[in-house]
């Protein structure tokens, strides 16, 4: 080998390992791009862990979760959240398949949250929520006469939940759907993620 051949051999070794001593550093300096741009949408309970949700809900006592929002759509987002609740025979929204076909559910909202945040940014939102509701005699179901939230106190009078033969309960969904402000358009745009809880309305004292 010439010394030619050497001096090539030294400079390939010596570049070599500049790179792989450099690399822990290039990569928390270097810009890959973006290839993914979605946001996150989640319930955590009191304690803010994926554990203990409320399910058996006592009238008139306050429970409290955690909505969380994780933007990663590259720029500062507007985002409302839509409160709903339905019972087992009513519209649900939907979240699989292309962002384009998922759809709402089309009950009424019940309450609204609206934000910004920022990109690559998290926020959580305490939710405080509580319901009053009797045993319908003539029904057999339960009537929902109210859900209060965060302090805010919303009528539901004519709202029926059935006997669930199968979970042995009165099951209803309180629910969270993520809307996203489209700034062409002036309007929000259902983004295709919902985040929910069932809850069982435990045996009623109060009648009507």
């Amino acid at each position: 080998m010439s010394v030619k051949d050497y001096s090539l051999l030294y400079w390939t070794v010596i570049g070599v390992t500049a790179l792989l001593v450099a690399s822990p550093f290039l990569s928390k300096v270097l810009v890959y791009p973006r290839t993914e741009f979605f946001t996150e949408l989640w319930i955590l309970d009191a304690n803010h862990r994926a554990e203990n949700y409320p399910y058996n809900i006592t009238r008139g006592e306050n429970y409290t979760i955690h909505l969380g929002i994780s933007n990663h759509l590259g720029y500062c987002a507007y985002y409302m959240i839509q409160v709903k609740f339905r019972n087992q025979s009513q519209p649900a929204p939907t979240s699989f398949g292309p962002i384009e076909n998922r759809s709402p559910s089309s009950l009424p909202s019940l309450f609204n949250i609206s934000a910004f945040v920022a990109d690559e940014q998290t926020l959580e939102i305490p939710i405080v929520f509580s319901f009053d509701y009797a045993l319908d005699e003539q029904s057999s179901n339960v009537r929902l006469l109210s859900l209060r939230i965060n302090d805010v106190q919303l009528n539901m009078g004519d709202f029926l939940i059935s006997w669930d033969y199968q979970r042995k309960a009165f099951r209803g969904f309180l629910f969270f759907e993520l809307w996203l402000y489209d700034g062409g358009e002036n309007v929000f745009r259902y983004h295709g993620r919902f985040v929910g809880l069932w809850l069982n309305m435990t045996a009623p004292q109060r009648k009507f």
